[in-house]
């Protein structure tokens, strides 16, 4: 079992370098086939598409590893909600109320009277 931990360990670095090295290839190689001859624009290196990888992740991936809306946050809370009594769902709204501004649910009377 330690020997599989040394030899993940030892190989992992490759692995990160060489997913790396694709992505900014395959980045480098799209852009340079297709945005000069549609927009003009000018070819890019290697490193500038690995810092156009790193950029969008950042813009539109975030920083974590979660994997973002789909970790499970959502199934998670909705299991917990699903749990919850009636009146343990209504001291929770009153709570999120209370810290998020005093929202109100929407009335379900009419303006008719304005």
């Amino acid at each position: 079992m330690r020997k599989k931990w040394i030899a993940i360990a030892f190989l992992a670095p490759f692995g990160i370098a060489l997913f790396i090295w694709i992505g900014g290839e395959i980045v480098m190689q799209l852009w340079n086939w297709l945005l000069p001859s549609l927009f003009g624009w000018r070819q890019i290196s290697f490193w500038q598409a690995i810092g156009l990888l790193a950029l969008c992740r950042i813009l539109f991936g975030g920083l974590s590893s979660h994997g973002g809306p789909r970790s499970g946050v959502r199934r998670r809370m909705r299991e917990r909600w699903e749990k919850m009594t009636p009146e343990e769902q209504a001291k929770f709204r009153e709570a999120m109320r209370a810290r998020c501004g005093g929202f109100r649910e929407p009335s379900t009377e009419t303006k008719a009277s304005a």
